[in-house]
């Protein structure tokens, strides 16, 4: 397998033609080994048009629906940003080369783990991992420029926009089957948010989320 051509071959049959047009973002995916973020027995098809499962239920996002969230984000390099759903750790990898500090949180340790081990491979030191359920155990009262829920949810808890920082932006899948969609909401003062309806899709919910879930802060 020519993994150097797959990689073109995704960005440019599958990224590209889903309207990411930012050419930083393209030349990040076009960089980046997806490969080794994916289980042994799948890396020839790293590359495929189609929502890798990572175990335990969970599934490493389409490339193409990775690109369309950087692109929204429209990440810079003195961002914090915040990831809820640490997975495979590649989309995690993708927000660390694009901003100056990731904080990735997810429930199950192994992705954590393995997430980095991936990307102390690559030399990416700027990311901070925890294993925990942000729904019972936010983490350290902060304020964040982006912050990215990698699986969907039905309702967003009020805290997470309050955890935006003013012009922070936040992606999210909220719904349920057969009907999701990516919003980007923007803090655009201390009082003010504004939500903007990307595109519709499909991914797994985040494990633990329950609508009437606070965080304590």
């Amino acid at each position: 397998m020519d993994i150097a051509q797959a990689r073109f071959n995704m960005v440019e049959q599958q990224v590209r033609p889903w309207e990411v047009l930012h050419q930083d973002v393209l030349d990040l995916m076009l960089e980046l080994p997806r490969e080794i973020f994916v289980n042994p027995l799948h890396k020839n098809i790293a590359y495929a048009d189609t929502a890798l499962p990572l175990g335990y239920g969970e599934v490493m996002l389409m490339p193409k629906l990775a690109g369309r969230l950087l692109q929204n984000l429209s990440l810079k390099s003195t961002d914090t940003v915040l990831e809820i759903g640490t997975g495979s750790g590649y989309l995690t990898a993708l927000l660390a080369k694009s901003a100056k500090q990731v904080h990735s949180i997810d429930r199950i340790a192994d992705f954590s783990q393995q997430a980095a081990a991936r990307l102390k491979q690559l030399n990416i030191s700027n990311v901070t991992f925890e294993t925990a359920d942000i729904f019972k155990q936010f983490p350290t009262p902060q304020s964040y420029d982006s912050i990215v829920l990698t699986g969907s949810i039905e309702t967003l808890p009020r805290e997470l926009e309050e955890a935006l920082k003013v012009d922070g932006r936040l992606f999210a899948v909220i719904g349920r089957l057969p009907v999701m969609q990516a919003i980007l909401i923007t803090r655009v003062s201390e009082t003010q948010w504004i939500n903007e309806y990307l595109f519709e899709t499909d991914i797994p919910p985040l494990i633990g989320m329950q609508p009437s879930n606070l965080f304590i802060f």
